[in-house]
């Protein structure tokens, strides 16, 4: 394009040429961005699928596998010492008129094979399973089943001995020693909880307390007649495991589980009979089919139940003695009688033993004496204080 310079001279735009070769310049640059972005958009791209491809190749498979452990514990091997011989036992009684008078399960328990001798099978457990039974049916842990008749029970110490064929029972539990147990030591309780259907079970805890005394109440009436000597575990002990055995971290059996508390809000109170105080009884009822108890032949009252004014009237007790065991009846041909003992005579001491009431006389006498011991008797008289020898027997009450 032409134009007009200032002297009126016509010639070619001055910029022309200037602005082509921007132009040109601009588009080189244009073309080779292109290459570039094109080539390195490439190149991620190839490394994009490299490391897909890499990571397809490297992650882990996501396959399954099943995994087995061989867990085994000093808890484990203790009970596979001791669980063969942790058998259920069937109390079968006649029914009533509604139910046809046929026999029926009255209830279950558990048992612990002790001893096998003579072809027989022996097994302790507690008096109130077996109680009141007209058969018994034992259950092996392989769950066959057995008949099983009683060879003795003792209500005192609620335990019982019953006897099977031996001809299909393999393992024999071991006894422990519950007087060198501690408080917080392992134990596990194993049983037949809630009946047969749960047979065998395992529950662990330790051990709560030692030489516990717990009221009983043996006939009903309400009153307390013993005081049971046992352990306390919170190893869970549910109805049905009664009989069961009581095993510390060797396998062995150091109680034999006997009941609970179960009052409301009360929990992991489990109660079981100390092995060593099981023992002497055991082998009683295994030989004898009873618990040869020493007796002086007399019937007792509590003094402390009986009025103040025949405290003193009638039984003319000093000031201050308000507690003992006062004679209601003495018995014939008994160690009382033969050693002078006379009705309203009122015990307070029996050797060097002082003598509260009923529960402490019968405890001192079934624990610290045998048939044919002599022991010393002290009581008041009309208000006179006197001490008698007698030779026990086991004839007579008390």
């Amino acid at each position: 394009m032409g134009y007009y310079d200032d002297h009126g001279r016509t010639g070619r735009n001055q910029n022309g040429p200037k602005k082509s070769g921007y132009f040109l310049a601009s588009l080189a640059g244009m073309i080779i961005g292109a290459l570039l972005v094109t080539f390195v958009f490439s190149n991620m791209t190839d490394t994009f699928k490299l490391n897909e491809d890499n990571q397809e190749t490297t992650q882990p498979s996501t396959k399954t596998k099943n995994v087995s452990l061989d867990v085994t514990t000093d808890v484990t091997k203790a009970v596979d010492q001791v669980e063969n011989a942790v058998v259920g036992i069937t109390n079968i009684q006649s029914g009533n008129f509604w139910e046809g008078g046929t026999a029926q399960p009255a209830g279950t328990g558990s048992g612990v094979i002790y001893k096998k001798a003579g072809g027989k099978a022996f097994i302790v457990t507690n008096n109130h399973v077996v109680e009141g039974a007209e058969k018994l049916e034992v259950s092996l842990a392989d769950g066959t089943k057995v008949p099983a008749t009683i060879s003795g029970s003792d209500i005192w110490t609620d335990l019982a001995v019953i006897e099977i064929d031996g001809k299909k029972v393999k393992d024999v539990a071991e006894f422990g020693d519950s007087e060198a147990l501690k408080i917080g030591e392992p134990v596990m309780a194993i049983g037949n909880p809630l009946g047969l259907e749960f047979s065998g079970s395992v529950t662990q805890g330790i051990v709560s307390g030692l030489e516990r005394a717990i009221p009983v109440d043996i006939n009903g009436d309400g009153m307390i007649d013993w005081q049971a000597e046992v352990l306390q575990t919170d190893a869970a002990i549910n109805p049905g495991n009664s009989g069961g055995a009581l095993v510390n971290i060797s396998g062995q059996v150091v109680g034999i589980n006997s009941m609970k508390i179960a009052q409301q809000a009360v929990e992991g109170i489990g109660l079981s009979i100390p092995i060593n105080y099981a023992m002497p009884i055991i082998d009683s009822l295994e030989k004898y089919g009873k618990v040869k108890r020493p007796s002086m032949g007399v019937q007792l009252r509590n003094v402390n139940e009986i009025p103040a004014y025949h405290q003193q009237q009638t039984l003319k007790l000093p000031e201050g003695v308000i507690d003992g065991a006062m004679i209601e009846q003495v018995y014939p041909d008994t160690p009382a009688s033969k050693a002078g003992l006379q009705e309203l005579d009122v015990i307070v001491k029996l050797d060097n033993e002082e003598i509260n009431d009923i529960l402490e006389l019968r405890k001192y006498m079934y624990t610290h004496k045998k048939v044919g011991d002599k022991m010393e008797v002290t009581f008041y008289r009309n208000g006179q204080k006197k001490t008698m020898t007698v030779v026990l027997t086991t004839e007579g009450m008390m």
